[in-house]
């Protein structure tokens, strides 16, 4: 019998308080963005605000908790933007929305810096006694949305940026589930031979990891041989997006099959449209009848990240993926 975990991939919307709070405490330029050296003010509003969004996560009965990510200001890009050895430059899109990031330029060696991803989740680690979700961009989509000015070979930045990332990882507090997002496979399809390189970069990262490791991707379906390439790295489960292209995915779990568990975007993280969870359970059990198999696990989440909805909006499709869960178990 199919366990159904409600999830999410994280990089939540912040409240509207701490909206105005930080506004206020940290300005409003590039410069005043997240650089790791923040004033004890604005480490007060972001531990209050991650609090805050772990009780929401709770009460709504979501199965795994993250922590947030409201320091995110670059979005994906967080992690290389508060590196010692990158300078953030450039006010560049984030794919093909309305949102921008700085462009993290890598010039020195991305060894161990801090842990600053780890560091946060330390902090949500102390309000969540189980079902502790870790997020991370995954190597490939870091990598493509970085520069290099410092290995000049494609290859080697990538083989870097995973081992960075796998170091992150083992200062990590104690998970259950680690979600490395994955949309750049879909946005900006790897190449022949890259597309092997990236499922190798993935796999070192997932390997660090003491959890259960899903590389999920987004705004589409990934190519067929991408795909194919993907399946050989050592995750535990492939995240697909149902809501914005789910003909494309499912052939390629027919052609070439998939992981026991898996991760479904079942929820659309960028229209403030509530789907029901009969809605939802629905579309879990539509994709199982078309791949003709039943799944260890299904992690039920949104499709994107949920920076984009209003708060109210977030709250409520956070409630419609713990209900969808509890309603599967109660038919069952």
């Amino acid at each position: 019998m199919t366990q159904v975990i409600a999830t999410t991939p994280g990089l939540f919307p912040l409240p509207d308080w701490a909206k105005d709070e930080l506004a206020d405490l940290k300005g409003h330029q590039k410069t005043d963005l997240i650089s790791g050296d923040e004033s004890g003010e604005v480490v007060a509003a972001y531990d209050q605000a991650r609090e805050e969004v772990i009780s929401i996560q709770q009460d709504a009965g979501l199965d795994r908790v993250v922590e947030g990510q409201f320091r995110w200001d670059d979005m994906l890009a967080h992690p290389l933007a508060v590196h010692d050895n990158v300078e953030t430059k450039g006010i560049v899109r984030y794919y093909d929305n309305n949102n921008f990031y700085r462009e993290p330029v890598v010039q020195g060696d991305l060894g161990a810096d801090g842990g600053d991803v780890a560091a946060d989740l330390g902090a949500a680690a102390d309000h969540v006694d189980d079902g502790l979700q870790a997020v991370l961009p995954g190597p490939y989509s870091l990598a493509d949305l970085a520069t290099d000015e410092h290995y000049g070979d494609d290859a080697e930045f990538l083989d870097a940026i995973a081992d960075f990332l796998a170091e992150e990882v083992t200062a990590f507090s104690d998970i259950e589930t680690l979600f490395l997002l994955e949309p750049s496979l879909v946005e900006n399809t790897p190449a022949d031979g890259e597309d092997e390189r990236a499922a190798e970069a993935i796999d070192a990262v997932a390997s660090a990891a003491d959890a259960d490791v899903v590389a999920h991707t987004y705004w589409g379906a990934i190519e067929e041989k991408a795909y194919a390439h993907l399946m050989d790295a050592d995750v535990d489960a492939i995240g697909f997006d149902l809501v914005a292209n789910h003909d494309q995915t499912v052939y390629n779990v027919q052609e070439y099959g998939t992981k026991d568990d898996v991760a479904l975007g079942v929820v659309d993280g960028q229209n403030t449209l509530v789907e029901s969870p009969e809605t939802i359970r629905d579309r879990i059990d539509w994709f199982e009848q078309q791949t003709n198999t039943a799944y260890d696990t299904v992690y039920a989440t949104a499709n994107t990240e949920t920076f984009y909805l209003p708060v109210n909006k977030f709250e409520d499709k956070l409630e419609a993926l713990a209900n969808a869960a509890d309603l599967e178990a109660a038919e069952a």
